[in-house]
């Protein structure tokens, strides 16, 4: 995840939300328990990011949540890689030295599953593939993990939201059982939107953060607001804590992407929900004082 604007049409959204002050006493409050931890991409700063070995990875760590990115191929396959091209994390320049700029809605999924998503971090990982959805879902499945689903980019793939939902439920994620493992986040509040409307037993979350004045419109239709680590404070923390979200509990905060103890003890001590992570152990570790 990295910072974005937000699209005008998220303004358009929120330009008439009325500003409800938060009350002290709703506040959810710091319970003594540590946050959760979840791996960013996989354990990415282990294993190379948004493949099945990173999800391993989390899992020999011990870590239950993971969180991915998810676009779609030129032949409407749903794909698990986090930037709109190929570039940086596989070897399409060398396997397809024609095709710039080589994004992935540019590619079929067969194409995709030629090109090395794992030489680039180390020798260890080469042949590693760019996963489908469903090969993530299911080695995440494998690892009874849990999971952060982000939809990236949803400007470029119309109707991804209801392709996503329809594949979550194809591998079993929208029963009861699943329901608890699963989140559902963008950058787009639109997305989020639109996620909740077609499916709203589903949770989800807005990547950003948005003005407090702002938070009752958001409150209308997700159950968190995800912030960076160095936009948020306390008394941010309290205030999205402050408002109820989509299915009647208070809005949560998962903030990223903190990799170091010190940074890890100080969101924690906001009091957010959880932390999103590369170096999910140095986390934990931190935040259980180890």
């Amino acid at each position: 995840m990295h910072a974005r604007a937000v699209a005008a049409t998220t303004t358009a959204l929120l330009g008439t939300a009325t500003f409800l002050l938060p009350t002290p006493d709703a506040r959810a409050g710091v319970t003594g328990t540590p946050p959760t931890v979840l791996a960013h991409r996989g354990a990415s700063a282990y294993a190379p990011e948004n493949t099945l070995a990173a999800v391993d990875k989390a899992a020999q760590l011990g870590i239950r949540w993971v969180e991915n990115d998810v676009q779609r191929t030129k032949d409407g396959e749903l794909v698990v890689i986090h930037d709109d091209n190929l570039k940086r994390t596989t070897d399409v320049e060398e396997v397809f030295p024609g095709r710039a700029p080589w994004k992935v809605k540019d590619f079929t999924a067969a194409e995709i599953a030629r090109l090395d998503a794992g030489s680039w971090f180390g020798p260890a990982y080469a042949g590693a593939r760019v996963p489908t959805l469903e090969q993530y879902m299911a080695r995440v499945e494998r690892h009874r993990q849990k999971l952060l689903l982000e939809i990236k980019n949803p400007g470029l793939y119309p109707g991804i939201e209801r392709q996503t939902l329809k594949v979550l439920g194809n591998e079993g994620w929208l029963d009861r059982r699943h329901l608890g493992r699963l989140i559902v986040q963008s950058f787009s509040a639109d997305s989020v939107r639109t996620v909740h409307q077609l499916k709203p037993a589903v949770k989800t979350g807005f990547l950003g953060t948005p003005n407090v004045a702002d938070l009752p419109a958001y409150a209308e239709f997700t159950d968190q607001i995800n912030p960076s680590h160095g936009s948020i404070s306390a008394g941010y923390v309290a205030a999205v804590h402050a408002f109820t979200g989509a299915h009647g509990k208070p809005l949560e905060v998962f903030t990223w992407t903190v990799d170091d103890a010190v940074n890890a003890r100080r969101v924690a001590g906001y009091g957010v929900d959880g932390i999103v992570t590369n170096k999910p152990d140095v986390v934990r570790d931190a935040v259980s004082g180890r």
